[in-house]
């Protein structure tokens, strides 16, 4: 198969010096590791896990033959990128860390544009997020400023001043979210390149692969070959306008730096990225533990613009299996003693148009009038209340609402009421809650496969962010309207094909077993914490630590 053209030409930067050591030791026998690498693979659920586990034979196969929990959950109801990435490296829920969507609605702010992106910092005068799924954006400073809890690099740096906290991905919600505000370097995709936090300065080894992919991203580049797996996958369906998705390749004509993200080769470039962090910052090999966390997009994106079952995905998923095999490979190489973790954001729901034709003929598409301004419009109308400004705000047509705070409060309670009437009427809609009814439903725990929807949007809950009430959709409702402007799929439901997401831990000498009990992404952080001597008080967390070790040891201890 061809490979990324950037990690092909990066393998002359890199030197290899020496071999793990695969034989198995008792955690009692080894030592902390020296790096933590902590791999989020955007929209990897559990259910592509399973699909094409059989077929792996680069670093997946590496890290399913380490500890695999295949039902790992990100518990909370809000399943979009930044509230995902928020429980992984803190140990607490999305709610609790104050990410409670990749945007929520600020009628507070003084600026025209109310929404909130999770990732900036809306302080900042003269800044706009704009929309999250345009060309091109707003002008926003990229943050962690919301992020309300520290993340196990900062919490290492505390005790081990000496340890560094690293991260890059392809979204900068995803760095953030993972590094937190104390980070020694970190890197995001932004344009045709690696961008930086406001007032760093970039790496001249990054600057170095930014001029390597500028020269790239815009030459044409041929279809992938199609694994075998992958033939009977290839199949072309219909959605929008004669469009259509399932037999790409992700060929591209000269020019197409705008779909580059869409495509494996996006993965290829982070790693590319991440592996110069590895050479440059020589991680995992002085005296303390350092940590790595990494954001891969390009699953995300390719499940939103050609959906989770087509040709498109198994080569993603074949080349994300090969390109890990190459980063681990450059690790070994270092000598470096390391330890991977790799779970996903949230998982992903296929596009309607096929689901429909493969046993579920329910899968649909949102009712366009599901909307604040429309259900906004026809509260204000009932009400005999003036139509010349908006009652209801919202990001889109489910999660958080919120009610103008224009309106005195007999006026808000009677929006709200009406509001939450109308939305929980329509056919399309499982559930809506009040914010004070979720406030007063404590935080849940046990296993999340049997909370209640009520608990799922509780644990994504913060009483000082979260709307005036909050609105679910039924199974297989996919909440893009119209597939225009190229999104034909997408995730951020309740149900379990949103929720459930591998856990993988690998470590040379680690014994391999597989636990198919529920955990939960909160976990990690407590887990990871427990191999590099970072204790998360009880009252910190909402995880608890996983033993790892596989024997009679216990790495929690």
């Amino acid at each position: 198969m061809q490979k990324p053209t950037l990690v092909t030409a990066l393998t002359a930067l890199i030197t290899f010096s020496g071999t793990a050591n695969a034989e198995h030791h008792t955690a009692e026998e080894m030592d902390s590791p020296k790096l933590v690498v902590a791999i989020s693979v955007d929209q990897f659920s559990a259910n592509l896990f399973s699909e094409y586990r059989s077929s792996y034979t680069g670093g997946m196969k590496r890290l399913a033959d380490g500890v695999v929990f295949p039902s790992g959950y990100q518990s909370h109801a809000a399943t979009e990128t930044c509230p995902g990435h928020s429980t992984i490296m803190t140990g607490v829920h999305s709610g609790r860390a104050g990410i409670i969507g990749n945007n929520w609605i600020d009628l507070s702010i003084k600026r025209d544009d109310k929404t909130v992106y999770c990732a900036e910092d809306e302080r900042v005068a003269g800044t706009s997020f704009g929309d999250i799924t345009a060309a091109t954006q707003g002008e926003y400073i990229a943050s962690a400023w919301h992020l309300l809890v520290p993340t196990l690099g900062e919490r290492l740096k505390k005790i081990s001043p000496k340890s560094r906290n690293v991260a890059v991905a392809g979204k900068d919600r995803a760095a953030l979210m993972m590094g937190g505000k104390a980070v020694d370097e970190i890197y995001w995709w932004k344009g045709k390149g690696f961008a930086t936090a406001e007032g760093r300065k970039t790496l001249p080894s990054v600057v170095a692969l930014n001029e390597a992919i500028a020269a790239k991203i815009d030459t044409a580049r041929p279809a992938y070959a199609t694994p075998a797996q992958c033939v009977a996958h290839s199949a072309k369906i219909m959605h929008g306008d004669g469009q259509s998705v399932g037999d790409y390749a992700f060929q591209r004509p000269d020019g197409a730096a705008s779909i580059y993200r869409g495509s494996p080769d996006f993965d290829g470039s982070i790693i590319a990225a991440a592996t110069i962090l590895v050479k440059d910052l020589a991680l995992g090999q002085g005296e303390a533990t350092d940590i790595l966390s990494i954001g891969l997009s390009a699953t995300d994106y390719i499940g939103h613009a050609f959906g989770t079952e087509g040709l498109e995905m198994c080569i993603q998923m074949s080349e994300l299996d090969r390109s890990l095999g190459e980063f681990f490979d450059v690790l070994d190489g270092e000598g470096i003693d390391y330890v991977v973790m790799l779970t996903a954001d949230h998982g992903g729901l296929d596009l309607p148009e096929r689901m429909s034709l493969q046993g579920v003929p329910t899968a649909q598409r949102i009712d366009p009038d599901l909307n604040a301004k429309t259900i906004g419009k026809t509260v204000a109308e009932s009400l005999n209340m003036p139509g010349d400004k908006p009652v209801l705000y919202a990001d889109g047509p489910f999660g958080d609402y919120y009610v103008s705070l224009d309106l005195s409060e007999k006026q808000r309670e009677q929006v709200k009421n009406s509001a939450i009437a109308l939305i929980a009427a329509h056919p399309q809609v499982e559930a809506v809650f009040d914010h004070d009814e979720l406030l007063a439903i404590s935080v849940p725990s046990g296993s999340p496969e049997s909370w209640t929807l009520a608990q799922r949007a509780r644990a994504s809950f913060n009483p000082d962010r979260s709307g005036d009430f909050i609105v679910l959709l039924k199974k297989a409702v996919t909440p893009i309207a119209s597939t225009a402007r190229g999104y034909v799929a997408t995730h951020g439901s309740p149900w379990d094909y949103d929720r459930r997401v591998p856990i993988l831990f690998w470590r040379a000498g680690m014994q391999h077993f597989e636990q198919p009990m529920t955990v939960m992404t909160v976990d990690i952080a407590p887990t990871l914490g427990a191999l590099i001597g970072v204790e998360i008080p009880t009252g910190e967390t909402d995880g608890k630590c996983l033993d790892i070790d596989g024997g009679p040891a216990n790495s929690c201890e």
